[in-house]
C-alpha cells in the first residue's frame, strides 16, 4: 500500500464527525423533560399535603384523682331547671300604672308586683254597691209596710167578728198582706243578686293588682308602666302577657339526659355529684330524684331528675351541669385511686388492629398505642400508660389522620 492509501485510510469521514458532535438523540429530550415535571409535581404534592393541617378536636388528659367523676358508674350532662317557676300576668286586660319589681329582686308570696289603670273597676264597683245599698233599702221599706198591713189585716179581722166591718174588707186588707210579702221576697233576692255584682266588681276591681304566686327570686322584668297587658295574647305584639317571671330557687334541681343504653345504671335515690360549668372546681352532693318513664326517640336518652342537696346562691336556672352518678356516697371511703390518666372513649381509635390515641406535641400529631383498662369511668377510659396528665388527646381522630402530620385545634363555637 503506498502512502496516498494510508493516508486516505486515516482521514475521518465527514459524516461520521457530524454524527458523533451531534449528542443524544434528539426523541430523548422530550422523555427527560415530562421526567422532570413529573418529579416537581410529585415534591409539590407532598410538600402541600404535609403543610396541610387536619382539623380535630381535643380534649386533655386526667388524672384519676382530680377528675370529677372518678369512681362514677356513669356520667351524663343537663341543666339546672325549676320545679317552680311562673310568668306572673294580670287576669284582666288592663294598662300599667306601676311596676314594682327589677331582675334579682327577692319577693314574698302576696306581695305587690304591678298595679293596672283601676279607673273604670273602681266606678263599676262603686255602682255595684250603690245597686246594693238601694236595693236594701227597698227591701227595709217592704219589711215596714208588710208589718203594717199584716197589723191592719189583724186589726179589720177582729171587727168582722162585732160586725163592725164588712168582711170583705177582711179579705182585701189580709190579700194586701199577702202581696206585699211576695214583693219582699222578690225584692229580698234581687238585694242578693246586686251583692253579688258587688262581689264580682271587687273582685274584678282586685284584678288591677299584680301579687307573687309565691317566694321566689324575679328573673326576668316583662314590661313596663304605660304598656297593655293581658292574659291572652293579642294586638299583634303590642300587648304584653307578663310582667315577669318569679323562680323559686329551693326548688331548683338538674334534668339529664342518660342515653338509653346505659339508664339501667341508674337507680333512684342513687348518690350523685354535680359539677356546674361555670364552677369545675366545685362538686355538689347530690340523689337521683326519680327516672322519668319515657324516652327520647330523637336523641336515645332518658331524662333522670336529679336533687341537689346544698342550695346556693351561685346555682341558677338553666346552667349547664355534669352530673356523675356513684357507687356509694360522696363520704363514704374512698377506693384506691388507679393509676394511669382518663381520656375521653373517643380519643381512642383503632389503627392495624390496635387501640391508639394520638397526643398532640405542638402542631404534630403522635400517634401513640395504648391498652386501654378494663373498668369503665362513664364515657372516660383509663390509659395506665403511653399517655401523661396534661396532654391533649384528639377526639374522635379521622381516618385520614397519621402520624406525624399536622393538625389544627377546632375553635369552639360562640354561645
Amino acid at each position: 500500500m503506498n502512502q496516498a492509501d494510508l493516508l486516505k485510510e486515516l482521514r475521518i469521514d465527514r459524516s461520521q464527525r457530524e454524527e458523533h458532535r451531534a449528542g443524544p438523540p434528539r426523541w430523548l429530550w422530550p422523555l427527560l423533560g415530562a421526567l422532570i415535571v413529573l418529579l416537581l409535581l410529585a415534591v409539590g404534592a407532598w410538600y402541600v399535603l404535609n403543610q396541610k393541617a387536619i382539623t380535630v378536636q381535643t380534649a386533655v388528659a386526667v388524672s384519676p384523682s382530680s377528675n370529677p367523676g372518678a369512681g362514677a358508674v356513669l356520667q351524663a350532662t343537663g341543666y339546672v331547671t325549676a320545679r317552680r317557676q311562673a310568668t306572673v300576668s294580670a287576669q284582666i286586660t288592663g294598662t300599667l300604672t306601676e311596676v314594682l319589681i327589677e331582675e334579682g329582686d327577692r319577693v314574698q308570696k302576696g306581695q305587690v308586683l304591678a298595679r293596672l289603670d283601676d279607673s273604670a273597676y273602681k266606678a263599676s264597683l262603686m255602682a255595684s254597691q250603690a245597686q246594693a245599698a238601694a236595693a236594701h233599702a227597698l227591701v227595709n221599706q217592704l219589711q215596714a209596710q208588710a208589718a203594717q198591713n199584716e197589723r191592719d189585716a189583724v186589726r179589720l179581722e177582729s171587727l168582722v167578728g162585732r160586725g163592725l166591718v164588712s168582711k170583705q174588707d177582711a179579705e182585701q186588707a189580709r190579700t194586701q198582706v199577702n202581696s206585699i210579702r211576695a214583693q219582699l221576697i222578690s225584692q229580698q233576692r234581687q238585694a242578693k243578686s246586686a251583692d253579688a255584682q258587688v262581689t264580682v266588681a271587687e273582685v274584678n276591681f282586685d284584678y288591677t293588682v299584680v301579687r307573687a304566686p309565691f317566694s321566689g327570686v324575679i328573673t326576668t322584668k316583662d314590661a313596663q308602666v304605660g304598656e297593655i297587658i293581658s292574659p291572652l295574647s293579642a294586638g299583634g305584639g303590642f300587648t304584653r302577657t307578663g310582667v315577669g317571671t318569679i323562680v323559686d330557687m329551693d326548688s331548683l334541681e338538674v334534668d339529664v339526659d342518660v342515653n338509653e343504653a346505659y339508664i339501667g345504671r341508674v337507680k333512684a335515690n342513687m348518690p350523685a355529684e354535680a359539677v356546674l360549668d361555670a364552677y369545675p372546681d366545685w362538686k355538689i352532693p347530690a340523689h337521683v330524684i326519680a327516672i322519668v318513664p319515657a324516652a327520647d326517640r330523637g336523641k336515645a336518652t332518658v331524662k333522670v331528675r336529679v336533687a341537689l342537696e346544698n342550695k346556693d346562691g351561685r346555682i341558677v336556672p338553666d346552667m349547664g351541669v355534669r352530673v356523675s352518678f356513684l357507687e356509694q356516697a360522696v363520704n363514704a371511703p374512698a377506693a384506691a385511686v388507679p393509676k394511669g390518666v382518663l381520656v375521653p372513649a373517643t380519643a381512642i381509635a383503632q389503627r392495624d388492629g390496635r387501640s391508639v390515641v394520638f397526643v398532640l406535641a405542638g402542631d404534630k400529631a403522635q400517634q401513640r398505642a395504648v391498652t386501654p383498662a378494663a373498668q369503665n369511668y362513664g364515657d372516660m377510659r383509663l390509659l395506665p400508660d403511653q399517655v401523661q396528665a396534661g396532654d391533649t388527646v384528639v377526639i374522635s381522630p379521622p381516618d385520614d389522620l397519621k402520624d406525624g402530620m399536622r393538625a389544627a385545634v377546632a375553635a369552639k363555637a360562640q354561645d
